[in-house]
Formats: C-alpha cells, structure tokens, sequence
C-alpha cells in the first residue's frame, strides 16, 4: 500500500491481528491491519491512547506472536516459527526504541554494558573493539566516552532515550520501531531527540515506523502516515494529504485538537467534536468501528464494515462516505 519512489518495500504488514485473550473472550487490539514501509521512509503510526498501535509494533518485531496475518520482512515472511539463527538475523536488523527511558535500561548495568549487550549476542568481535563500538555509538547520540562507566539513575530522561537509540543502533539494523520515544521527555529535549533520528536516519540510511500520538510531531518527521482507531487503519497516505485534505472523520477530529500558534484564528476556527467515549476492544461496535462517535454514521455504518481503499492516489481511507 502506498508508493515509494525507490519501489522497495522494506517490510510489508498483510491483514495482521493480534488478540489476547481475556476470560472466554478477545480484545482484539490489532485487527487486520496491512501497510507497507519503504526504504528510507519514516511512515508514523498515529491515533488515541488503546488504539493497537504500539500492540502493532510490537507484533512486527516479534515480541509478541502474531493471531493472523503476516510480516514481511525484506521478502521473507517472519511471522511463524524462525530457526535460531533466522531469528537472529531478523533482531539484528530490525530493533526498538521504547517509550519509557528508564524502564526499559536495567539499572543493575552499566551505560557501556547496556549498549554491548546487544554486540555479544550479535556480532563477532574482540573486547577492543566491542568497546570502541559502544565509544562510537555514544560519540552518534552526542554523549562523550565518560557515560560509558554510569548507571541509568545518573543520567537524565533525555540522555537515557539517547542510551536507548544507541543500544537500538548497536547491531546495525535497518529498520526500527520508534514506540513513542519522545512523549516521557520533557518538551525542550523533545527537538533534541527527533532531531538526533533524523541526523541518524540520513546517515546510516535507516527506515521508520514512528508510533506516537502526535501529530504535529508526526507531520513533522513522516513520509506517511496511518491513522488508527480501535485495532484498525482508517486511513494512510503521504504526511501531506493527511494535514491537507483528511478524508476520515476520525483524522480530521484528531487534527482539529491540534493547537495553532495564532490565538484570533484558534479562537475562531471550528472543532471537530466526538460523541461518547472510544469502546471496548472486547467488544467493538458491528459494522464501522468508529460509527458510535461519528456525527455522519448512518444504516450502513453499523450493517457493513468500510474497507481501506483508495480514494484518490495514494490516499487510502475506510469510510463509506469519504
């Protein structure tokens, strides 16, 4: 889904779900959800808090299984059983940078043995040249050589997410999973950290999916973006077409709570207003998944679910009035 201008897909999402099962029943926290990802690309992954979408990263790295569907990874289908050594090769090009800097550091290691962890597992090299890997790395994130011998507790949010990049970028992968690795920072390191994934991403020529519910930050690193609400995509297209012409009521209501830097036009301008509250992911609505908020939902809203197709070029929207 979805066009590139180099036409090569780096890892392609086919009608993935993933549920867990809850007493005798399933939340359905990803629900058939198909996108590709380009070489180079950052494509951001947006929508409200229990919408599926970190749940959706985490599927495609295979730190949980998947229910249905497939991952395909540089052409080869990694969603079923891998051997050792294919697992291997997948974790060592494609890798996570979490939400939570802390939490996701082991306090008991060092910042040096944090980040060399990775580099044992993965590749074959002496000690020297382990540590002078872990150096470099450090030297990437704008950290100098020193931090090597701290503990996470002595750092602050923004250098840890810095650590948490590093160690990220340690195997050499490809492509990344970026789960929100701005929103536990205060808002002035904010721009330090997406400015450092950018610089990384143009030079060492990584790929992106960025999982944030952001959006002014999204428009402002993807190349792509798909929006989700309650396990499902209901729209994907270019950065551009999303913030300019939204064709999903969901997108637009999501855009219009952006706050504008222009208070006569903020105090003016009209919002998107939702009804009620986003539903249970056990028991979602028939039919469209979003009709119980949406001011145009009719009939067909709740006999007929709107499958993802393309509106106009490019521009793919699940909405059967779009």
């Amino acid at each position: 889904m979805g066009s590139n201008k180099n036409g090569d897909a780096v890892i392609e999402i086919v009608n993935l779900s993933k549920y867990f099962k809850v007493g005798k029943s399933y939340l359905k926290a990803v629900d058939g959800v198909s996108f590709s990802i380009f070489r180079g690309e950052t494509f951001g992954l947006v929508g409200e808090s229990g919408c599926g979408k970190t749940t959706c990263g985490r599927t495609i790295l295979k730190l949980y299984n998947a229910t249905h569907g497939n991952v395909i990874f540089k052409g080869q289908d990694i969603t079923g059983e891998l051997s050792r050594d294919e697992l291997l090769a997948f974790k060592s090009s494609a890798q996570m940078i979490f939400q939570d800097p802390y939490s996701a550091l082991d306090p008991r290691m060092t910042i040096g043995e944090i980040i060399g962890e990775g580099i044992d597992v993965h590749l074959q090299c002496t000690h020297e040249e382990k540590q002078d890997r872990v150096y470099d790395l450090l030297s990437k994130v704008g950290l100098t050589q020193d931090y090597a011998s701290r503990f996470p507790h002595e750092l602050s949010g923004g250098q840890r997410q810095r650590i948490g990049i590093a160690r990220a970028l340690a195997v050499g992968p490809e492509f990344i999973v970026c789960d929100e690795p701005i929103s536990a920072l205060d808002v002035s390191i904010q721009a330090q950290i997406v400015n450092l994934l950018i610089k990384l991403q143009q030079e060492e020529g990584l790929t992106y999916l960025f999982i944030s519910h952001d959006l002014s930050m999204v428009k402002h690193l993807s190349d792509r973006i798909g929006v989700m609400y309650l396990g499902k995509l209901v729209e994907v297209a270019s950065s551009e077409q999303i913030f300019d012409d939204p064709l999903h009521p969901y997108t637009r209501a999501l855009l219009s709570a952006i706050p504008v830097p222009d208070p006569d036009f903020e105090s003016t301008r009209e919002r998107v207003k939702l009804r009620g509250e986003v539903p249970s992911a056990l028991t979602p609505p028939s039919g469209c998944r979003f009709r119980t908020r949406c001011i145009a939902a009719s009939q067909i809203c709740s006999e007929l679910e709107p499958m993802l197709t393309e509106s106009q070029p490019g521009h793919y929207v699940a909405c059967h009035f779009s």
